[in-house]
């Protein structure tokens, strides 16, 4: 037997021992608490004459995470939602028989106690318990103090138990709470109507992208969970709501990485009577605006590199930065496709020969240029060819008002300005198809709603789609998606 499942069996040995006494393992009678963060705040900075004087007899409960005995007193850490604090428990204080039980309690049950404040010898603001109780009696050990959880894989798939020993991983948690908050706060303060839109979809669209598929029985049909919600958040400009948006989840059905998780949180926003510019001044006012409030400022560290977001940011067109970063001069961006295609073939990543030469500017530019991007850049004017959604630009029909977001080498938002005219969205979907019709497992298929909802008008508009998991990432300074997923997903294991 191992040393964890002998103590696992002492403590249910305990737990018997204590319900034969008459004792409840997990009563729900508690009432109201107070916190010890709150306390803390309080009251640490008085002293023990000054603590004499407050006749409050305080109610706490919360976790046991240290625990030291002294014959007939002790002193333990109890932690609650917002923090710890020490607790003095004296056998002449709360009885013979109730201190009998205290010495069945363990390192990790949840305990109820009352009493008064005192300052110890060190200076520690403690409770004096008067009563005490057991809440819940927990039948596993917790990790050793000062070694914690080591391995991360253990640490996503038990994120309770991570969440427990790691305050900094519950910090970044509330953080990504008050990151949502915040953009819920900033469109909403702008007029803009938060919405829902389908997760199971008919069709697959919005992006290009291997969706999921299921099967709904009383309908007789197949559905995708979507991998973006584009389409229907634009068919909501149709029908008359200048500015919407939707922060929910997208799944898609690809790798897993340290930026990518299947399952994915995204801020998509459309606005009508804007293009692709006002959308770049608003992402810039969005982020300065969180960069504030969370981090104290515009400049701050990721992953020991100094990131600024102080607008206005820095724009390059797609073509410039595969020039200016990636070191390809334009004359081969413009000349045989084929040099292209072997330069991708030396970068290890070959192409089809048959793909459009946009992709190979795409695929060149995630490989030369994307990295090299830390502070925050829009990239923009992708060629018509990658972005069937986007409006054509009106001087240089062969790119689109498009731009992507990049910080500290990795995209973070992408937006563009709507393609409204019905009779070329119809077109780009029939391009689209025929190119990759032949070899998908689940071929494409238009959105002919879609296309008849344009036909009835959609206003001149922009829209973006902006990653929640990186912005988090961002601005906790996390270096993998799964640390900012509470419940990432992994590939399934035996126990």
């Amino acid at each position: 037997m191992s040393e964890e499942s002998q103590v696992i069996l002492q403590r249910k040995q305990k737990a018997e021992e204590l319900e034969r006494e008459g004792i409840a393992l997990y009563p729900n009678d508690i009432g109201n608490l107070e916190k010890a963060g709150a306390i803390k705040r309080v009251y640490d900075g008085y002293d023990q004459a000054a603590l004499e004087k407050v006749p409050h007899v305080f109610h706490l409960a919360g976790r046991i995470m240290s625990l030291r005995r002294f014959g007939k007193a002790a002193f333990l850490h109890i932690e609650d939602s917002t923090g710890r604090i020490q607790l003095h428990v004296r056998r002449d204080q709360i009885g013979p028989e109730a201190y009998r039980l205290f010495k069945k309690y363990d390192i990790g049950d949840i305990i109820e106690a009352r009493g008064t404040l005192f300052k110890t010898k060190t200076g520690e603001l403690t409770l004096s318990v008067n009563t005490m109780r057991l809440v819940t009696k927990s039948m596993r050990p917790l990790p050793e103090k000062y070694h914690g959880i080591k391995d991360k894989e253990l640490r996503y798939r038990q994120r309770y138990m991570d969440l427990l020993m790691n305050p900094g991983v519950r910090d970044v948690f509330r953080t990504r709470s008050k990151i949502i908050q915040m953009m819920r706060q900033y469109f909403t303060s702008n007029g803009f109507l938060e919405v829902e839109t389908p997760m199971m979809q008919p069709i697959v669209g919005g992006a290009t992208a291997k969706p999921f598929a299921t099967y709904h029985n009383a309908l007789d049909m197949n559905l995708f969970l979507r991998i973006a919600p584009e389409l229907y958040l634009k068919r909501l400009l149709v029908g008359g709501f200048d500015r919407v948006f939707e922060l929910n989840r997208n799944f898609r059905n690809e790798g897993i990485s340290t930026q990518h998780n299947p399952e994915f949180t995204m801020l998509e926003f459309y606005e009508a009577y804007a293009n692709y510019e006002d959308l770049m001044v608003r992402t810039e006012e969005l982020f300065a605006q969180i960069a504030r409030d969370v981090k104290g400022g515009h400049v701050f560290t990721y992953q020991g590199q100094e990131v600024d977001l102080t607008p206005p940011w820095r724009r390059m067109t797609l073509e410039e930065a595969l020039v200016e970063v990636g070191g390809i001069g334009r004359e081969e961006l413009h000349g045989d496709p084929a040099s292209l295609m072997q330069r991708l073939e030396d970068l290890g990543a070959p192409v089809k020969g048959n793909e459009p030469v946009g992709k190979y500017w795409t695929k060149l530019f995630d490989l030369l240029v994307e990295p090299r991007l830390i502070q925050p850049t829009f990239i923009t004017h992708y060629p018509v060819d990658v972005s069937p959604l986007a409006r054509k630009n009106m001087k240089d029909p062969g790119v689109t008002d498009r731009f992507e977001l990049f910080i500290t080498g990795r995209e973070i938002a992408n937006a563009f300005s709507e393609l409204n005219d019905p009779r070329d969205q119809k077109r780009r979907f029939e391009e689209q198809i025929a190119k990759r019709g032949d070899d998908e497992e689940i071929p494409p298929e238009m959105d002919r709603d879609y296309v008849r909802a344009l036909e009835v008008g959609m206003p001149p508009a922009a829209g973006e789609g902006i990653g929640i998991d990186r912005v988090v990432m961002l601005f906790t300074d996390s270096p993998s998606i799964r640390d900012v997923i509470l419940f990432p997903l992994l590939r399934a294991r035996g126990e």
